[in-house]
């Protein structure tokens, strides 16, 4: 991997992207600097000294020396750029001033802070019988599934403790969600699968307070689309380019925004944010009140909840599933 150039971040002027670049096209990876971070590593960079700068996660850091600068990131492979290199592209970034990058959003972002899982340790003692378990068939192991009490020596950002403790959310604090988690919410929707890898969906990133407020009258009048965050997913199988009937491509396209949304609403909830999925809409006022052709598919809603609450219960799996075999 080779450090390849600097661009700006997904929703704020203040930050950047450090792209390196591998020898295939789509092997690349993304570190994101938010403003602090960024004005702490042009400062060494114009002093021309060594230095170090602490990420967010306060796990990461980059560690600038004269000759290489490298990333230490945790839970990802370690980088490293040319120092000379960096300093040249950075200093020559951090010049202009930047407008937002929307058009592209990498589906390789560093994830300082969210898919960490901790290996739980084996805690039985060295001298009780080692036995084999029979392991049970996916049948048992659905007909006698329980729920399960979450450990309180998980990581409060591993994975499954996210599935199992996420809950729509109606209400929302009125503060607003820091760029840097809007940055990773949107590049966890450009990671979903998504038909030939094509992306035939498109986000539309509402921040103007009279397009959200015209949302809500086009959502069945729902006071909580006006919230924090406004995402509205739609379709796109203009981009899916495969040889099927219109209908399939249509299909794939749904499918496409459906999943990203689904991967947006459990990043958002892996960094602490509560969300509501809306489904109900008029498509066709949707439609004019983001001035595009695009047809919707839902709605995400993301903010910090005024109120958290548990999930509430959900059926036994040996209701939800049937076992073919």
């Amino acid at each position: 991997m080779k450090f390849t150039k600097v661009e700006p971040a997904y929703t704020t002027k203040d930050g950047c992207r450090l792209v390196w670049e591998g020898e295939n096209e789509d092997d690349t990876d993304t570190v994101i600097l938010n403003k602090n971070e960024l004005e702490s590593l042009v400062e060494i960079l114009k002093k021309d000294v060594s230095g170090k700068i602490h990420l967010e996660d306060l796990a990461s850091s980059i560690m600038v020396n004269s000759d290489v600068t490298q990333f230490d990131l945790q839970g990802h492979r370690p980088l490293e750029a040319d120092t000379f290199d960096l300093q040249k592209k950075v200093l020559e970034f951090a010049k202009i001033p930047h407008q937002p990058k929307y058009v592209h959003i990498s589906s390789k972002e560093f994830y300082p802070s969210v898919w960490i899982r901790k290996e739980q340790k084996d805690e039985r003692s060295d001298f009780s019988p080692k036995r084999t378990p029979q392991k049970p068939s996916l049948l048992q192991a659905i007909l006698s599934s329980k729920p399960e009490k979450t450990s309180k020596t998980q990581s409060e950002t591993d994975i499954f403790r996210i599935f199992s403790t996420r809950r729509s959310t109606r209400k929302f604090k009125k503060s607003k969600v820091e760029d840097w988690k809007i940055d990773k919410i949107l590049a966890a929707a450009d990671t979903a699968p998504t038909a030939g890898n094509f992306q035939g969906l498109k986000i539309f990133y509402v921040k103007n307070s009279s397009t959200k407020e015209a949302l809500v009258e086009a959502a069945n009048k729902q006071p909580y689309v006006n919230a924090p965050l406004v995402l509205v997913f739609c379709m796109d199988p203009e981009r899916v380019k495969l040889k099927f009937p219109q209908d399939i491509l249509d299909k794939f396209s749904l499918q496409d925004a459906t999943l990203a949304a689904a991967y947006a609403q459990i990043a958002a909830a892996g960094l602490g944010l509560s969300s509501i999925w809306i489904g109900m809409l008029d498509e066709k006022k949707v439609q004019t009140i983001l001035g595009t052709e695009l047809k919707p598919s839902s709605i995400l809603c993301i903010g910090y909840p005024e109120k958290k609450r548990p999930p509430k219960s959900r059926r036994k799996l040996k209701e939800l599933i049937e076992v073919i075999e």
